[in-house]
C-alpha cells in the first residue's frame, strides 16, 4: 500500500510536506501581503474595483511569501516580470482589434520578453492577459495600467514580502539577505565536491530546462548532496572553534550555532564545546556539551555570507 501511495503521490507531483511553521508563515504572509495591496492602493489612487487591485498579485503573493527563495519570486522577476508584461498586454490590446488574437499574442509575447531579459515570473502572464480581458475600467487605463494597478501593486508586495520574511530567521526575502549559506562562496576547485558553473548551464541546455535555481544555488546543492554522500554522519573532528552549525531543520525549530570557546581532551566525555545560538531557535543563548554531542545535534556547516555581522 505503501509503495502504491508514494507511486501515486510521484506521478501527480505531490512533494513532500513542509513544516507547520512555514506553512502558517506563507498563509499569514499572503494574508497581509494582499491586504496591503488593496488598502494602500485604494486610499493612494482612490480607485475602485477592478482597477483596485491586479489578479495576478495573488499568484505573486504565493510565490514571495510560499517560496521566498525561489528564483522566480526574486525582486528582478517580480518587479520586471509584471511590468514587462502589463506593457506587452497593454500594447496588444490598443494595436490588435482581434479580442483572441490579442490574448495568445499578449501572454505568450509576455512570456518570450520575460525569457529575454531574465525575468520569467508566471503571474506576469495573467497580468498581461487582463490588460486585453479585463473591464472596461482597466482598458480606460491605457498604458497607465502599467504605473497604477501594477506598479504600485507590485512595490507594495515587495517591501511587505521583505519586511513580513524578516521575522523568520529561516527564511529571508530576497534570498540574498540570508545571512549564511550552505557552503562557500566559492567551492575548492580541487575538491571532489566541485562542480564548474560551465557544467550545470551546459546540462541545463542539454536538457532544455528552466528551473527555479540560479547556477550558483545549483553548484552548492550539488556540493552539498556529494559532501552528505561521502560523508553521511557529521564527524566530531568536523566541529571547530569559530565556525558555525545548523541542525538543518524546518520552521521554528531552525537555527545556527557558532563554537566559541573549546576544552579539547583525548577522553570524548571532557572534550568540550562552549556554542552560542546566533540564528532562529533560542537566539543569543548560550551553553556548553560535548563536542560528540554536538556533532550528534549538527546536520552541517554553514558559511556567513558577505551581509552577516
Amino acid at each position: 500500500m505503501s509503495q502504491f501511495t508514494s507511486k501515486i503521490k510521484k506521478n501527480l507531483g505531490i512533494e513532500s510536506s513542509v513544516s507547520t511553521a512555514e506553512k502558517l508563515a506563507s498563509t499569514l504572509g499572503g494574508f497581509i501581503g494582499i491586504f496591503l495591496i488593496s488598502w494602500v492602493s485604494f486610499h493612494f489612487t482612490g480607485a475602485e474595483h477592478a482597477v483596485l487591485i491586479v489578479p495576478s498579485m495573488g499568484a505573486s503573493a504565493v510565490l514571495v511569501f510560499a517560496v521566498p527563495h525561489g528564483k522566480l519570486s526574486q525582486p528582478w522577476a517580480l518587479i520586471a516580470g509584471q511590468i514587462i508584461s502589463a506593457f506587452v498586454g497593454v500594447s496588444c490590446y490598443m494595436l490588435i482589434p482581434n479580442m483572441f488574437i490579442a490574448a495568445g499574442l499578449a501572454v505568450g509575447l509576455a512570456i518570450g520578453a520575460m525569457h529575454i531579459f531574465r525575468c520569467v515570473h508566471p503571474p506576469g502572464g495573467a497580468t498581461a492577459l487582463v490588460a486585453v480581458v479585463g473591464s472596461a475600467e482597466i482598458h480606460t487605463l491605457g498604458f497607465t495600467y502599467i504605473l497604477t494597478p501594477v506598479l504600485l501593486n507590485t512595490l507594495i508586495i515587495l517591501f511587505v514580502a521583505m519586511a513580513f520574511n524578516s521575522f523568520f530567521p529561516w527564511r529571508r526575502y530576497p534570498h540574498c539577505l540570508m545571512r549564511f549559506s550552505d557552503s562557500p562562496s566559492f567551492p575548492d576547485q580541487q575538491s571532489s565536491r566541485f562542480i564548474d558553473k560551465k557544467y550545470i548551464e551546459q546540462a541545463l541546455s542539454d536538457i532544455d530546462l528552466v528551473v527555479d535555481l540560479n547556477t550558483e544555488d545549483l553548484q552548492r546543492l550539488f556540493a552539498l548532496t556529494l559532501e552528505h554522500a561521502e560523508m553521511p554522519e557529521f564527524l566530531t573532528d568536523q566541529v571547530k572553534l569559530g565556525h558555525y552549525y545548523t541542525n538543518g531543520k524546518h520552521g521554528a525549530e531552525w537555527s545556527v550555532k557558532q563554537i566559541i570557546d573549546e576544552a579539547p581532551s583525548g577522553d570524548p566525555s571532557k572534550d568540550m564545546v562552549i556554542y552560542r545560538v546566533v540564528e532562529g531557535h533560542g537566539l543569543k543563548s548560550a551553553d556548553s556539551c560535548t563536542r560528540s554531542d554536538f556533532a550528534a545535534w549538527a546536520s552541517r556547516e554553514l558559511f556567513p555570507t558577505d551581509k552577516s555581522s
